[in-house]
Protein backbone atom coordinates (compact mmCIF):
# COMPACT_ATOMS: atom_id res chain seq x y z
CA UNK A 1 0.00 0.00 0.00
CA UNK A 2 3.13 2.22 0.36
CA UNK A 3 2.83 3.06 -3.33
CA UNK A 4 -0.70 4.55 -2.78
CA UNK A 5 -2.31 7.79 -1.95
CA UNK A 6 -5.20 7.57 -0.11
CA UNK A 7 -7.88 10.44 -0.62
CA UNK A 8 -10.61 10.94 1.74
CA UNK A 9 -13.32 13.62 0.37
CA UNK A 10 -15.64 14.61 3.64
CA UNK A 11 -16.58 12.64 6.31
CA UNK A 12 -19.83 11.10 4.54
CA UNK A 13 -18.02 10.65 1.12
CA UNK A 14 -16.26 7.77 -0.39
CA UNK A 15 -12.32 7.69 -0.05
CA UNK A 16 -10.41 5.87 -2.92
CA UNK A 17 -6.55 5.41 -3.74
CA UNK A 18 -4.12 7.39 -6.09
CA UNK A 19 -1.19 5.16 -7.43
CA UNK A 20 1.84 7.82 -6.70
CA UNK A 21 3.61 6.89 -9.79
CA UNK A 22 0.38 8.18 -11.91
CA UNK A 23 0.43 11.22 -9.73
CA UNK A 24 4.35 11.97 -10.54
CA UNK A 25 3.78 10.99 -14.32
CA UNK A 26 0.79 12.87 -14.96
CA UNK A 27 2.37 16.11 -12.75
CA UNK A 28 5.50 15.79 -15.09
CA UNK A 29 3.54 15.73 -18.38
CA UNK A 30 1.52 18.71 -17.27
CA UNK A 31 4.36 20.45 -16.66
CA UNK A 32 5.79 19.55 -20.39
CA UNK A 33 2.97 20.70 -21.59
CA UNK A 34 3.11 23.98 -20.14
CA UNK A 35 6.57 24.41 -21.07
CA UNK A 36 6.19 22.98 -24.75
CA UNK A 37 3.16 25.76 -24.91
CA UNK A 38 4.81 29.23 -23.28
CA UNK A 39 7.84 27.94 -26.19
CA UNK A 40 5.50 27.60 -29.25
CA UNK A 41 3.58 30.71 -27.92
CA UNK A 42 7.22 32.54 -28.60
CA UNK A 43 7.95 31.07 -31.76
CA UNK A 44 7.05 32.70 -34.90
CA UNK A 45 7.73 35.75 -37.58
CA UNK A 46 8.21 37.63 -34.63
CA UNK A 47 10.54 35.79 -31.77
CA UNK A 48 9.03 36.75 -27.90
CA UNK A 49 11.05 35.30 -25.02
CA UNK A 50 9.69 32.68 -22.91
CA UNK A 51 9.40 35.30 -19.98
CA UNK A 52 7.64 37.55 -22.09
CA UNK A 53 5.76 35.16 -22.73
CA UNK A 54 4.44 34.74 -19.00
CA UNK A 55 4.14 38.41 -18.54
CA UNK A 56 1.52 38.07 -21.02
CA UNK A 57 -0.34 35.16 -19.82
CA UNK A 58 -0.12 37.13 -16.11
CA UNK A 59 -1.90 40.50 -17.73
CA UNK A 60 1.93 42.46 -17.47
CA UNK A 61 3.47 42.13 -20.93
CA UNK A 62 3.43 44.38 -23.35
CA UNK A 63 0.26 45.43 -25.47
CA UNK A 64 2.16 44.38 -28.96
CA UNK A 65 3.17 41.46 -27.23
CA UNK A 66 -0.59 40.53 -25.55
CA UNK A 67 -1.90 41.21 -29.09
CA UNK A 68 0.27 38.08 -30.86
CA UNK A 69 0.67 35.75 -28.02
CA UNK A 70 -3.66 36.18 -27.42
CA UNK A 71 -4.79 36.68 -30.47
CA UNK A 72 -3.11 34.71 -33.12
CA UNK A 73 -1.48 32.56 -31.36
CA UNK A 74 -2.86 30.97 -27.97
CA UNK A 75 -6.14 30.02 -29.59
CA UNK A 76 -3.98 27.11 -31.75
CA UNK A 77 -1.79 26.06 -28.87
CA UNK A 78 -5.27 25.09 -27.33
CA UNK A 79 -6.37 23.85 -29.95
CA UNK A 80 -3.74 21.49 -30.05
CA UNK A 81 -4.18 20.72 -26.33
CA UNK A 82 -7.33 19.68 -26.52
CA UNK A 83 -7.68 17.99 -29.75
CA UNK A 84 -4.24 15.69 -28.59
CA UNK A 85 -6.16 15.00 -24.91
CA UNK A 86 -9.40 14.64 -27.02
CA UNK A 87 -7.74 11.82 -29.27
CA UNK A 88 -5.30 10.51 -26.71
CA UNK A 89 -8.87 9.68 -24.54
CA UNK A 90 -10.59 8.01 -26.87
CA UNK A 91 -7.51 5.91 -28.23
CA UNK A 92 -7.54 4.75 -24.12
CA UNK A 93 -11.40 4.00 -24.43
CA UNK A 94 -10.69 1.79 -27.53
CA UNK A 95 -7.57 0.07 -26.38
CA UNK A 96 -8.96 -0.71 -22.99
CA UNK A 97 -12.61 -2.20 -25.02
CA UNK A 98 -10.73 -4.25 -27.33
CA UNK A 99 -7.80 -5.13 -25.26
CA UNK A 100 -5.44 -4.73 -27.69
CA UNK A 101 -2.35 -2.11 -28.06
CA UNK A 102 -2.90 -1.54 -32.04
CA UNK A 103 -6.91 -0.37 -31.33
CA UNK A 104 -7.27 3.21 -32.11
CA UNK A 105 -10.25 5.38 -33.33
CA UNK A 106 -8.09 6.39 -36.71
CA UNK A 107 -7.69 2.93 -36.95
CA UNK A 108 -10.92 1.14 -36.93
CA UNK A 109 -12.51 3.60 -39.32
CA UNK A 110 -14.05 6.02 -36.47
CA UNK A 111 -11.76 8.86 -38.08
CA UNK A 112 -12.26 7.52 -41.58
CA UNK A 113 -16.21 7.89 -41.21
CA UNK A 114 -15.70 11.89 -39.96
CA UNK A 115 -13.15 12.28 -42.76
CA UNK A 116 -16.24 11.19 -45.29
CA UNK A 117 -18.74 13.13 -43.68
CA UNK A 118 -16.24 16.40 -43.63
CA UNK A 119 -14.97 15.60 -47.54
CA UNK A 120 -18.35 15.17 -48.78
CA UNK A 121 -19.60 18.65 -47.55
CA UNK A 122 -16.51 20.60 -48.63
CA UNK A 123 -16.41 19.38 -52.09
CA UNK A 124 -19.97 18.48 -52.46
CA UNK A 125 -20.93 22.21 -50.72
CA UNK A 126 -18.64 24.28 -51.76
CA UNK A 127 -20.49 27.84 -51.16
CA UNK A 128 -21.47 26.45 -47.50
CA UNK A 129 -20.18 28.30 -44.55
CA UNK A 130 -16.84 26.18 -42.85
CA UNK A 131 -18.60 26.35 -39.57
CA UNK A 132 -20.73 23.91 -40.61
CA UNK A 133 -17.59 21.52 -40.92
CA UNK A 134 -17.09 20.39 -36.84
CA UNK A 135 -20.95 18.92 -36.68
CA UNK A 136 -21.16 17.69 -40.29
CA UNK A 137 -17.39 15.50 -39.08
CA UNK A 138 -19.12 14.58 -35.81
CA UNK A 139 -22.05 13.36 -37.24
CA UNK A 140 -19.88 11.43 -39.33
CA UNK A 141 -17.86 9.93 -36.26
CA UNK A 142 -20.93 8.71 -34.37
CA UNK A 143 -22.48 7.37 -37.53
CA UNK A 144 -19.62 5.34 -38.28
CA UNK A 145 -19.22 3.81 -34.81
CA UNK A 146 -23.36 2.88 -35.28
CA UNK A 147 -22.16 0.99 -37.98
CA UNK A 148 -19.28 -0.64 -36.73
CA UNK A 149 -21.58 -1.61 -33.38
CA UNK A 150 -24.41 -3.20 -35.50
CA UNK A 151 -22.22 -4.78 -38.26
CA UNK A 152 -19.98 -6.71 -35.05
CA UNK A 153 -23.30 -7.77 -33.27
CA UNK A 154 -23.62 -11.18 -33.25
CA UNK A 155 -25.14 -12.21 -29.98
CA UNK A 156 -23.22 -9.31 -28.54
CA UNK A 157 -20.57 -7.49 -29.81
CA UNK A 158 -16.70 -8.83 -29.27
CA UNK A 159 -13.29 -7.20 -29.12
CA UNK A 160 -12.17 -9.15 -32.12
CA UNK A 161 -15.58 -8.51 -34.37
CA UNK A 162 -14.75 -4.83 -33.63
CA UNK A 163 -11.32 -4.92 -34.92
CA UNK A 164 -12.12 -6.62 -38.16
CA UNK A 165 -15.24 -4.90 -39.02
CA UNK A 166 -13.48 -1.70 -38.21
CA UNK A 167 -10.29 -2.18 -40.32
CA UNK A 168 -12.70 -3.16 -43.19
CA UNK A 169 -14.75 0.27 -42.11
CA UNK A 170 -11.37 2.16 -42.41
CA UNK A 171 -10.66 0.76 -46.16
CA UNK A 172 -14.08 2.02 -47.39
CA UNK A 173 -13.79 5.29 -46.20
CA UNK A 174 -10.34 5.39 -47.48
CA UNK A 175 -11.78 4.29 -50.90
CA UNK A 176 -15.09 6.71 -50.71
CA UNK A 177 -12.73 9.53 -49.94
CA UNK A 178 -10.34 9.14 -52.66
CA UNK A 179 -13.67 8.67 -55.10
CA UNK A 180 -14.81 12.39 -53.94
CA UNK A 181 -11.50 13.74 -54.35
CA UNK A 182 -10.95 12.54 -57.75
CA UNK A 183 -14.15 13.59 -58.99
CA UNK A 184 -14.33 16.86 -57.64
CA UNK A 185 -12.64 20.37 -59.11
CA UNK A 186 -8.37 21.05 -58.72
CA UNK A 187 -9.26 23.79 -55.78
CA UNK A 188 -11.32 21.93 -54.05
CA UNK A 189 -9.40 18.76 -54.45
CA UNK A 190 -6.14 21.14 -52.11
CA UNK A 191 -8.89 22.08 -50.06
CA UNK A 192 -9.95 18.79 -48.92
CA UNK A 193 -6.54 16.99 -49.09
CA UNK A 194 -5.09 19.07 -46.50
CA UNK A 195 -7.90 18.69 -44.42
CA UNK A 196 -7.37 14.73 -44.53
CA UNK A 197 -3.44 15.37 -43.49
CA UNK A 198 -4.28 17.24 -40.39
CA UNK A 199 -4.14 20.51 -39.68
CA UNK A 200 -5.13 23.36 -36.94
CA UNK A 201 -3.96 26.35 -39.33
CA UNK A 202 -6.31 29.33 -39.02
CA UNK A 203 -7.97 28.15 -35.69
CA UNK A 204 -9.48 31.06 -33.57
CA UNK A 205 -11.25 31.62 -30.16
CA UNK A 206 -14.43 30.50 -31.82
CA UNK A 207 -13.11 26.83 -32.23
CA UNK A 208 -11.71 27.02 -29.04
CA UNK A 209 -15.05 27.81 -27.03
CA UNK A 210 -16.71 25.62 -29.75
CA UNK A 211 -15.24 22.02 -28.51
CA UNK A 212 -13.81 23.32 -24.98
CA UNK A 213 -17.15 21.69 -23.30
CA UNK A 214 -17.24 19.14 -25.66
CA UNK A 215 -13.73 17.96 -24.53
CA UNK A 216 -13.62 18.31 -20.64
CA UNK A 217 -17.11 16.92 -20.61
CA UNK A 218 -16.28 13.70 -22.69
CA UNK A 219 -13.53 13.17 -20.73
CA UNK A 220 -15.09 13.98 -17.22
CA UNK A 221 -17.69 11.22 -18.20
CA UNK A 222 -14.69 9.16 -18.71
CA UNK A 223 -13.39 9.46 -15.74
CA UNK A 224 -16.63 8.36 -14.01
CA UNK A 225 -16.30 5.02 -16.22
CA UNK A 226 -12.96 4.46 -15.67
CA UNK A 227 -14.09 0.92 -13.39
CA UNK A 228 -16.14 -0.17 -16.23
CA UNK A 229 -12.85 -0.14 -18.59
CA UNK A 230 -11.07 -1.68 -15.79
CA UNK A 231 -14.25 -4.67 -16.17
CA UNK A 232 -14.13 -4.78 -20.02
CA UNK A 233 -10.20 -5.77 -19.70
CA UNK A 234 -10.67 -8.75 -17.83
CA UNK A 235 -12.75 -10.40 -20.43
CA UNK A 236 -16.42 -10.85 -21.36
CA UNK A 237 -16.86 -13.83 -18.82
CA UNK A 238 -15.41 -12.21 -16.02
CA UNK A 239 -16.77 -9.18 -16.42
CA UNK A 240 -19.77 -9.97 -16.78
CA UNK A 241 -19.74 -12.49 -13.55
CA UNK A 242 -18.66 -9.12 -11.41
CA UNK A 243 -21.71 -7.23 -12.48
CA UNK A 244 -21.10 -5.51 -15.78
CA UNK A 245 -23.72 -4.95 -17.84
CA UNK A 246 -20.94 -5.76 -20.80
CA UNK A 247 -22.92 -4.91 -24.08
CA UNK A 248 -24.62 -1.62 -22.65
CA UNK A 249 -21.47 -0.59 -21.04
CA UNK A 250 -19.44 -1.12 -24.70
CA UNK A 251 -21.68 0.81 -26.75
CA UNK A 252 -22.15 3.75 -24.32
CA UNK A 253 -17.90 3.86 -24.47
CA UNK A 254 -17.82 3.01 -27.90
CA UNK A 255 -20.34 6.39 -28.39
CA UNK A 256 -17.82 8.40 -25.86
CA UNK A 257 -15.23 7.65 -28.05
CA UNK A 258 -17.04 8.35 -31.27
CA UNK A 259 -17.85 11.65 -29.51
CA UNK A 260 -13.93 12.76 -28.49
CA UNK A 261 -12.83 11.75 -31.68
CA UNK A 262 -15.53 13.59 -33.70
CA UNK A 263 -14.87 16.61 -32.21
CA UNK A 264 -11.22 16.24 -32.53
CA UNK A 265 -11.40 16.13 -35.83
CA UNK A 266 -13.52 18.47 -36.90
CA UNK A 267 -11.35 21.33 -35.71
CA UNK A 268 -8.11 19.68 -36.59
CA UNK A 269 -8.54 17.16 -39.56
CA UNK A 270 -7.63 13.76 -39.56
CA UNK A 271 -4.29 13.35 -37.00
CA UNK A 272 -3.27 10.09 -37.63
CA UNK A 273 -1.53 7.66 -35.09
CA UNK A 274 -2.02 10.72 -31.93
CA UNK A 275 -4.82 7.75 -30.33
CA UNK A 276 -2.75 4.86 -30.55
CA UNK A 277 0.78 6.91 -29.22
CA UNK A 278 -0.54 8.32 -26.25
CA UNK A 279 -2.08 5.15 -24.43
CA UNK A 280 0.62 3.03 -25.52
CA UNK A 281 2.84 5.25 -24.16
CA UNK A 282 0.93 5.63 -20.68
CA UNK A 283 0.28 1.96 -20.36
CA UNK A 284 4.31 1.51 -20.49
CA UNK A 285 4.81 4.36 -17.81
CA UNK A 286 2.50 3.39 -15.14
CA UNK A 287 0.82 -0.03 -16.45
CA UNK A 288 -2.89 -1.01 -17.78
CA UNK A 289 -5.55 0.56 -14.95
CA UNK A 290 -7.74 2.62 -17.11
CA UNK A 291 -8.30 5.57 -15.15
CA UNK A 292 -4.69 6.60 -14.30
CA UNK A 293 -3.78 5.54 -18.45
CA UNK A 294 -6.45 8.09 -19.34
CA UNK A 295 -4.89 11.49 -17.35
CA UNK A 296 -1.33 10.43 -18.30
CA UNK A 297 -2.58 10.00 -22.00
CA UNK A 298 -4.79 13.16 -22.73
CA UNK A 299 -1.59 14.97 -21.31
CA UNK A 300 0.60 12.80 -23.36
CA UNK A 301 -2.00 13.90 -26.85
CA UNK A 302 -1.29 16.60 -25.71
CA UNK A 303 2.50 17.16 -25.95
CA UNK A 304 2.28 14.79 -29.52
CA UNK A 305 0.11 17.63 -31.10
CA UNK A 306 1.94 20.75 -29.16
CA UNK A 307 5.18 19.35 -30.53
CA UNK A 308 4.46 18.19 -34.07
CA UNK A 309 2.47 21.73 -34.48
CA UNK A 310 5.54 23.56 -33.17
CA UNK A 311 7.88 21.64 -35.95
CA UNK A 312 5.29 22.13 -38.78
CA UNK A 313 5.21 25.91 -37.99
CA UNK A 314 9.12 26.51 -37.99
CA UNK A 315 10.79 23.57 -39.27
CA UNK A 316 10.10 24.82 -43.29
CA UNK A 317 9.27 28.42 -42.27
CA UNK A 318 7.84 30.55 -43.72
CA UNK A 319 6.02 27.04 -45.36
CA UNK A 320 3.43 25.39 -42.87
CA UNK A 321 3.23 21.86 -43.01
CA UNK A 322 0.51 20.19 -41.50
CA UNK A 323 0.16 18.82 -38.61
CA UNK A 324 -1.04 15.01 -39.57
CA UNK A 325 2.84 14.76 -41.39
CA UNK A 326 4.60 14.67 -38.76
CA UNK A 327 2.41 12.76 -36.53
CA UNK A 328 1.99 10.31 -39.03
CA UNK A 329 6.21 10.18 -39.40
CA UNK A 330 6.56 9.02 -35.94
CA UNK A 331 3.30 6.64 -35.55
CA UNK A 332 3.45 5.13 -38.78
CA UNK A 333 6.90 3.17 -38.00
CA UNK A 334 5.57 2.52 -34.20
CA UNK A 335 2.48 1.31 -35.43
CA UNK A 336 5.04 -1.30 -37.39
CA UNK A 337 6.76 -2.07 -34.34
CA UNK A 338 3.73 -2.89 -32.15
CA UNK A 339 2.36 -5.30 -34.89
CA UNK A 340 6.05 -7.19 -35.24
CA UNK A 341 6.21 -7.09 -31.20
CA UNK A 342 1.98 -8.87 -31.24
CA UNK A 343 2.98 -10.57 -34.02
CA UNK A 344 2.72 -14.25 -31.97
CA UNK A 345 -0.86 -13.43 -30.01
Amino acid sequence: MKDYLSLRIGKRFSSFQLHKKTIWFSLLALLIVIAIAVVSLGMGEMKIAPLDVVKVLLGIGSEENALIVEQFRLPRIVIAILVGAALAVAGAIMQGLVRNPLASPDILGVSGGASVFAVGFLILFETASIKWLPPIAFLGATLTTFLLYALSWKKGVTPLRLVMIGVGIKIAAGAIVTMLIMFSPFLLQNKALLWLTGSIYGVDWNDVFMILPWVIGLILVASLLARRVNLQQLGDDLATSLGSSLQMDRFLLLMICAALTGTAVSVGGDISFVALLAPHIAKQLIGPSFGGAMTLSAFLGAIIVLLADLIARMAFSPIEVPVGVFTSAIGAPFFIYLLYKNRNR
